[in-house]
């Protein structure tokens, strides 16, 4: 396979596309402080991690902002701390102000001109809309959490990408999926046979941050530290 056998790339976006542990991480710092808690953000985020996974399998039908609220408060458990309702509102608000990574907007732009860009996202349609205005690039499809009622790693996500895709005319075989988390893209995206793309965000830190770690072994078919790689690659002449 070559960069340029696909027509169409779909991608994650909370933690590919959107600094999504700076997000989560400048609410939840301060929560923790204020409480007492002595973890570090690492520890903080992985703890978080674990209480939205099995919220989103717990919940599929309920909306992020409230897989996000009810995440907090059980965090808070676990950690025998006050979640109040400000807190919780807090955090499920806060999903429009998370940042893009810097190569985002201008990785897209440039891709963009020569496939078809599509969002496969663990959010709902208001949500993404506050971080799509950050990225400030019109996507050909956007299938969000909400549209098909599961979470991702189920594989109806990625079976409602697919339907979607065929929906825009490209062809069977002809879709990359680009992602950052190998728990919630990675292991389903492969079991149903589609070619992927490892953006490494984290690259040498240690940790999970704010994904859980994958469920099985994963081999990526290319793996770069940032978006701005992979265009570059996807965009270079040697790729055809």
């Amino acid at each position: 396979m070559r960069l340029a056998d696909f027509d169409a790339l779909s991608f994650d976006c909370y933690g590919t596309l959107i600094d999504w542990e700076a997000g989560i991480g400048a609410v939840l710092e301060p929560w923790a402080r204020e409480r007492g808690i002595d973890i570090g953000v690492t520890d903080l985020l992985e703890r978080y991690a674990k209480a939205e996974a099995h919220q989103e399998r717990q919940t599929p039908a309920a909306r992020y902002p409230d897989i996000l609220a009810s995440a907090m408060r059980s965090l808070g458990v676990a950690l025998g701390a006050e979640v109040s309702q400000a807190d919780g509102e807090h955090l499920a608000g806060s999903v429009g102000d998370w940042p893009a990574f810097p190569d985002s907007q201008p990785a897209l732009a440039a891709l963009s001109a020569r496939y078809k860009l599509v969002i496969l996202s663990n959010v709902d349609r208001r949500s993404f809309a506050g971080s799509n205005a950050r990225l400030g690039v019109r996507f050909d499809a956007i299938v969000t959490a909400q549209d098909v009622g599961s979470y991702k790693p189920s594989p109806r996500n990625f079976e409602a990408l697919l339907a979607t895709v065929r929906g825009l005319g490209v062809p069977e075989g002809r879709l990359l999926h680009v992602a950052q988390s190998l728990f919630h893209d990675h292991v389903p995206a492969k079991r149903l046979g589609l070619p992927t793309v490892w953006i490494d965000r984290r690259g040498a830190e240690k940790g999970w941050g704010a994904t859980p770690p994958p469920s099985a072994a994963v081999a990526p078919d290319w793996t770069f530290p940032s978006m701005a790689a992979f265009a570059g690659a996807c965009l270079s002449p040697d790729n055809g």
